[in-house]
């Protein structure tokens, strides 16, 4: 019987390198002979990609109407996708998960309650095995998001926002330490990268050099 893959995760806000260390993640971890999936949300489908382009393009929205669409496109990723990679043995890299729903539309207004239904119904208790928090202070990351071409919706909010959408994502791996690590990312790449690499070795015993 094939033994299940992992799940990783990695959150935070605009500009903390998440992108970078997802593909650096699933490189170690390809170079450590695991299969790797490296993805994204929202996306990771062709209809949750399209959903990705109307929520990062177009707005505002209501933040439950936005955290629905943003859970329509996360069950058609884990179904689809995650868990048959997961369930052959294969690990998976996802650049933001739940959490981000819960930190980026609840700084907006959406209330616990209703993204805890909404990860009751769409993920039927499917949880990352471990998140990697990439925390940054907001003024720190919006300067890093600004150097980029191409700014989406998100990252042309204020700074208020984002320091609330900080708040958040370290509030869950408050509550949640055992999923949960929180990693400095105003780090170089490279410690970054080490940090990461030694976080999965100790809560999830692959080791890579």
């Amino acid at each position: 019987m094939t033994q299940r893959g992992r799940f990783i995760t990695l959150e935070g806000g605009e500009g903390a390198g998440k992108s970078t260390q997802a593909k650096r993640l699933a490189s170690a971890l390809a170079a450590a002979g695991r299969p790797v999936l490296r993805t994204r949300e929202p996306g990771g489908t062709p209809g949750a990609e399209r959903i990705r382009t109307l929520l990062l393009g177009h707005g505002p929205w209501d933040p439950v109407a936005e955290a629905m669409m943003m859970f329509a496109a996360r069950r058609e990723h884990v179904v689809r996708v995650i868990r048959p990679f997961l369930a052959a043995g294969g690990w998976v890299v996802c650049d933001r998960f739940a959490d981000s729903t819960l930190a980026y539309q609840g700084a907006q207004g959406l209330p616990r309650e209703v993204w805890a239904r909404l990860v009751d119904v769409a993920l039927d208790g499917f949880a990352p095995d471990l998140t990697l928090m990439l925390d940054l202070p907001p003024e720190a990351g919006m300067a890093r998001a600004a150097a980029r071409s191409g700014a989406d919706r998100y990252e042309r909010m204020g700074l208020g926002f984002h320091a609330a959408v900080r708040a958040g994502f370290l509030r869950i791996a408050a509550a949640e330490p055992a999923r949960c690590a929180v990693v400095d990312a105003g780090q170089g790449v490279d410690d970054v990268s080490a940090a990461i690499r030694a976080t999965v070795q100790s809560r999830l015993g692959q080791a890579m050099d």
